[in-house]
C-alpha cells in the first residue's frame, strides 16, 4: 500500500502541538483538522499522526530534543550561558531554587512529552485494527519509539511522572523508576509485534528517512534496562544492536537541527563551558582524545569554546543513540552484574577508548591507547562514567548517569525539575517540587 506524498500533506496536522495546553489533562485535537474518528481509522491518517509525533518531538526550540539536550547540558554543567536574557536557559545555569515552575523550557518539555505520549496512544490503540498487519506493525513500532522516549525523558528530569494521559481528569503520578519500566513494556510490545509481522516496505517508504526502527528498539531497551538495573537484559539488548548502522533524527531546510538553529548559529544562547566537557579534573578528557575536537571547536573570538559535533550545521542529523553508548552499556553491564566480570567490562571499555573516528559510523572516536590499569570495580565504574560523559557529550543523558553513578551533587545544578505551573494549577495530584 503506497500512500502518495503522505510526508507533505496536512494529515500530520492532527498531531500538532498545543504547547500552551495543560500537559496531562487537555484535549489536544485541532478543530481545524479532519474529524479525528476518520483520521485514526485509516492507514493514511495514522501515518500522518506518527509523522506529526516525530516532528513535535524533534523540531524547534519547543521540541523535546532541544529541551532534553539543553536542560541536561546546563544541569550537569556542560554549557555556558552566553546571553542571560535567555531566561529559561539562564535559570538552569544558575540551578537550585532559581529554576521556577514558570520556566518556559520546563513547561514546553513537560507539555511536548505528554503530547507525544497522547498521540502515540492514538496510534497504538487504532493501528492493530488495520487489515495490513505489516503496515500496522510499522505504525506500532514507530509510535512506540517516541512514546518510550517521551516517558523516559520525563523520568530523567522529574522525580514522579504521570501514570497516563487523559482528557479533563486528574492524572495520578508514579515514581520515575516505574516510568522506565513503562517505557520497557512499550518497547517489548513493539518488538513482539514486529517479530510477528515484519514492518512492510510501504510503511518505511511513507515516513521520514533516518530511524532504523528495529535497531532503535533494541538500543532503547538496552538503555532503559541499564537504568532499571537489569544488567543481563541490557547486555543482551546491546549485543542485538547492529553497530554498523545509523539511526538518526533527520533535518532539512524546512525543519532545522534545533540546537544549531537556536544556539550554534546565533552564538547568543549557549556554548560549551570549557574543554573539560563538564567533568571534574580527575575525569577530564585526555588532551589527545579525538572526541574533544569532534564535539567542541575553538574560536579566536569569545566565547572560546564552540558547539560542534552533531549541531554544527542546519541540516545535520542527530543520532537517536550512538554505537559507543551500546559498547559502554556492555561494559557497565559486565561491571555491575551480581558476579562482576571486570575483565570483559574493561575489554568493552577499551573498545571505546581505542576506537578510531574512521571506524565509527558517526566519526566519534577517542583514538587513544588501551587502558590496562588493573582497576577494582569502583575505579572501573568511574572510568565507564568518564567515557560515557565524553562519548555522549551533549546527548541529554548525563543527568541520569550522574545519579546512577552516585556522582557528587556539586557536579550538577539540580537533581530534578519542579513541576510546571500549567500542571500544578489544574491537577490536584501534582507532587510537591523537589528541594534540589
Amino acid at each position: 500500500m503506497k500512500l502518495i506524498s503522505i510526508k507533505y500533506t496536512t494529515c500530520f496536522a492532527m498531531a500538532a502541538v498545543m504547547l500552551l495546553a495543560v500537559a496531562c489533562k487537555k484535549e489536544y485535537t485541532d478543530p481545524n483538522t479532519a474529524n479525528s474518528d476518520q483520521v485514526v481509522k485509516s492507514a493514511v491518517g495514522l501515518t500522518g499522526v506518527v509523522i506529526g509525533i516525530q516532528k513535535n518531538y524533534t523540531s524547534t526550540r519547543a521540541g523535546a530534543v532541544y529541551n532534553l539536550i539543553t536542560t541536561d547540558g546546563f544541569l550537569t554543567k556542560q554549557l555556558l550561558i552566553v546571553n542571560q536574557g535567555n531566561t529559561a536557559e539562564y535559570q538552569f545555569y544558575l540551578g537550585g531554587n532559581q529554576v521556577f515552575n514558570t520556566n518556559s523550557i520546563v513547561i514546553s518539555f513537560w507539555t511536548t512529552c505528554n503530547k507525544v505520549i497522547y498521540d502515540a496512544n492514538t496510534v497504538l490503540t487504532n493501528a492493530p485494527q488495520l487489515g495490513d498487519k505489516g503496515y500496522a506493525s510499522g505504525l506500532i513500532a514507530y509510535a512506540s519509539i517516541f512514546k518510550a522516549l517521551a516517558i523516559a525523558d520525563l523520568s530523567m528530569f522529574w522525580e514522579k511522572v504521570p501514570d497516563t494521559t487523559g482528557i479533563n481528569i486528574p492524572v495520578n503520578f508514579i515514581a520515575n523508576t516505574e516510568g522506565y519500566n513503562k517505557a520497557l513494556n512499550i518497547i517489548n510490545n513493539a518488538l513482539n509485534t514486529v517479530a510477528a509481522n515484519p514492518i512492510s516496505a510501504s510503511f518505511q517508504s511513507n515516513i521520514p528517512a533516518g530511524i532504523d526502527i528495529v535497531n532503535t528498539l533494541h538500543a532503547l531497551k538496552a538503555r532503559f534496562s541499564l537504568y532499571t538495573g537489569n544488567y543481563a537484559q541490557a547486555l543482551a539488548e546491546a549485543n542485538a544492536v547492529d553497530l554498523t548502522k545509523k539511526s538518526t533524527f533527520n533535518y532539512d531546510l524546512q525543519n532545522l537541527n534545533p540546537i544549531f538553529e537556536t544556539a550554534t548559529s546565533t552564538n547568543n544562547v549557549y556554548q560549551p563551558l570549557d574543554s573539560t566537557m563538564g567533568l571534574p579534573p580527575a575525569l577530564a578528557p585526555n588532551l589527545a582524545d579525538k572526541r574533544e575536537p569532534f564535539y567542541i571547536s575553538i574560536s579566536a573570538s569569545a566565547p572560546r569554546f564552540r558547539i560542534n559535533g552533531f549541531y554544527a550545521t542546519s541540516t545535520q542529523p542527530i543520532p537517536v543513540y550512538l554505537p559507543g553508548e551500546m559498547i559502554l552499556t556492555k561494559s557497565e553491564a559486565y561491571a555491575r552484574m551480581a558476579s562482576p566480570d571486570l575483565v570483559n567490562a574493561q575489554i568493552q571499555l577499551n573498545n571505546v577508548i581505542t576506537k578510531q573516528p574512521a571506524s565509527d559510523p558517526f566519526g566519534v572516536g577517542a583514538g587513544l591507547p588501551a587502558d590496562n590499569t588493573p582497576y577494582n570495580q569502583a575505579q572501573l565504574l568511574d572510568q565507564i562514567y568518564r567515557h560515557r560523559a565524553i562519548e555522549l557529550y551533549m546527548s541529554g543523558l548525563r543527568i541520569t548517569d550522574q545519579r546512577r553513578f552516585n556522582r557528587p551533587t556539586a557536579e550538577r545544578t539540580r537533581n530534578y525539575l519542579p513541576y510546571p505551573n500549567v500542571e500544578r494549577n489544574s491537577n490536584p495530584n501534582t507532587p510537591d517540587d523537589p528541594a534540589f
